[in-house]
């Protein structure tokens, strides 16, 4: 098809705003599906997109649509993640896209992460198409989040377009006002072939799939071709597009968006963010790539039996294939053995990275708790990062630490104001501005926009959840990484019958570290199984131990046999029975469970 009858746009929006059921509407529209095919989500393939409701991965699909004059086109959709762990997505779904569709509920109106998308699309220059969703809704109000939109981004009336997704209402003429508002495709049809991958994932049979956007030249099955970062080359096993299965084509051609077949084995050999192109007429220029991110959050993954670690590794270079955010590094630990410390984008990043290997890869796993990375200023002035608090050098050779902070933006109806401001002083923020999102008449009703600058590492500690239970659920978050700035915080080491285990130690603020070990240790107390000797359980900080709780021995009852007789004969029992723990204790072990891990998470619970 030629480069003008194409269109390339996403769909970009809050988290549970509608974007994957607008995305069905538009497949059974357009003929792409055929109805008895067609079921809720389509394009949440995963198990785990399907259960929580969410997309994960972002999905290209390529459909055609026949426009009022007549003319045929095509339109190349990308759905996007809403949560924030999974901006990413969004912004490498941004780069191969001329437009984004800008959904907005019509109860809800404008939330945190519809400001964080709408800045990035201005950032990648996108014609954006403000829809208002939820229209049919009994709740709605499609007026007063259309007031919302033209005040916060400065849309024209006339612009909003008005839809139910679910009832497929204004559907068809949305698809239309796209083909009218978002521009074709810039590039040179017959010029050098340059495509940009914006994902990618591995088939045994085809080695690794990149699923690329083309901007110039066009390329066939077995055209030889060069990936312009290493210099490898390879020939093409198979081009396709995605309708909504990959299905394979000729050829790829300037301004479309599709999947190459490379036939590469290694993970490294193929990246996101690479620009790939012909080995016979090379470009001179690779494509702009993707900004390096940054992971946020880190946690140490080991299998529950050592055997499984090749299993564990080779599972987690092929998710990390499909998942460019994903960081490992091996790492050891004297309590679990061989692992991989890992990095995230956040919280549910982790949590969906977990339960992939569990489910896909059938691997059973235990979780360390959570941690942030700190640059640590030494002494003689070289700077480190620590992303591991057991690697955090000794007191005496630092000269300040510092953590990351978060730029975090919150909309919230104006009755939870006071709630937010109380929950913000107690997790070390800082206040910037506030501003009504709405008309001053009805003060109840109208919504709040705060901002805030916080360390990420009170953020580890059960912030979402206490955020929603104190707004019952009606405050948005959206955050972002926004530098490191120096504080007094200070390692605090746990101890199970004198022994530091290192998988539980934790940096924290020195004004709270004291309650925090304290408050871990009462925890471990109670997940921590009972033993045949007394296990102390200390919090130090330094060699100062802040707290201790004690898990008390279990009593094998040995005098059982002995009823009436001589007394010594129950000394000498019981003597040997203290001779035995004394000796167990010196050489026992105690196992520490995976609970034990998920109480670092929770001591946030309380404050």
């Amino acid at each position: 098809m030629e480069q003008q009858r194409i269109r390339n746009f996403c769909i970009i929006a809050h988290i549970d705003h509608g974007k994957s059921t607008l995305a069905d509407r538009f497949l059974e529209i357009t003929g792409t599906v055929r109805p008895q095919e067609m079921k809720a989500q389509f394009l949440d393939q995963m198990d785990l997109e399907r259960e929580r409701g969410i997309t994960i991965k972002g999905k290209a699909v390529s459909m055609n649509h026949r426009a009022p004059d007549g003319a045929d086109y095509l339109l190349n959709l990308i759905d996007t993640p809403g949560h924030v762990d999974f901006s990413y997505e969004v912004s490498r779904a941004l780069a191969a896209c001329e437009g984004a569709l800008l959904v907005v509920d019509a109860s809800q109106g404008v939330e945190a992460q519809t400001i964080a998308n709408t800045l990035l699309a201005l950032q990648y220059d996108l014609e954006l198409i403000p829809v208002i969703n939820k229209v049919d809704l009994p709740s709605a109000e499609p007026e007063r989040v259309a007031a919302e939109m033209e005040q916060i981004f400065g849309f024209r009336r006339d612009e909003v377009v008005f839809v139910s997704a679910k009832a497929g209402t204004g559907v068809r003429e949305l698809l239309d006002t796209v083909v009218e508002r978002v521009p074709p495709p810039a590039g040179v049809p017959d010029g050098s072939f340059r495509a940009l991958v914006f994902d990618s994932t591995y088939d045994s049979y085809k080695g690794i799939i990149a699923y690329v956007r083309v901007a110039d030249g066009s390329m066939s099955r077995h055209d030889r071709l060069q990936v312009m970062s290493s210099g490898r080359t390879v020939e093409v096993l198979e081009v396709g597009v995605f309708a909504p299965e990959p299905t394979p084509t000729d050829t790829l051609a300037a301004g479309q968006v599709g999947y190459l077949a490379t036939g590469f084995k290694g993970v490294q050999e193929c990246a996101v963010g690479d620009t790939l192109t012909s080995q016979v007429h090379p470009a001179a220029e690779p494509l702009p790539g993707y900004v390096e991110l940054k992971s946020m959050v880190f946690a140490g993954l080991y299998p529950s039996d050592g055997e499984d670690y090749t299993r564990l590794r080779a599972a987690l270079e092929k998710l990390k294939l499909n998942d460019a955010s994903l960081t490992i590094e091996p790492e050891n630990s004297g309590a679990l053995g061989f692992g991989f410390r890992c990095g995230f984008l956040g919280l549910v990043h982790l949590e969906i990275v977990q339960e992939r290997l569990e489910r896909e890869y059938d691997l059973d796993l235990i979780v360390t708790a959570p941690s942030v990375a700190y640059e640590v200023l030494l002494t003689n002035g070289d700077v480190i990062r620590v992303d591991n608090p057991s690697l955090l050098p000794p007191p005496n050779s630092i000269s300040e630490i510092r953590e990351p902070i978060l730029g975090v933006t919150i909309v919230t109806p104006n009755s939870s104001v006071g709630a937010i401001m109380e929950l913000m002083h107690a997790r070390r923020s800082e206040f910037r501005r506030m501003e009504y999102i709405q008309g001053l008449g009805d003060t109840e009703q109208a919504r709040v926009v705060m901002e805030y600058t916080m360390p990420l590492g009170e953020m580890l500690a059960d912030f979402y959840n206490q955020l929603k239970s104190r707004t019952q659920g009606y405050a948005s978050l959206d955050y972002a990484f926004e530098g490191y700035r120096a504080a007094s915080l200070v390692r605090v080491d746990i101890l199970v019958n004198q022994t530091p285990v290192e998988a539980l130690c934790m940096i924290s603020h020195r004004d709270n570290a004291v309650v925090q070990g304290r408050s871990l240790v009462e925890k471990l107390r109670t997940t921590i199984p009972r033993q045949m000797f007394e296990v102390p359980i200390q919090a130090a900080i330094g060699s100062r131990i802040v707290a201790r709780e004690t898990v008390r021995a279990m009593r094998k009852d040995v005098l059982a046999k002995c009823y009436g007789g001589d007394i010594t004969r129950k000394r000498k029992l019981l003597e040997k029975q203290k001779e035995g723990k004394k000796r167990m204790k010196r050489v026992g072990r105690v196992e520490v469970p995976q609970e034990a891990f998920l109480s670092l998470l929770k001591i946030g619970d309380e404050g």
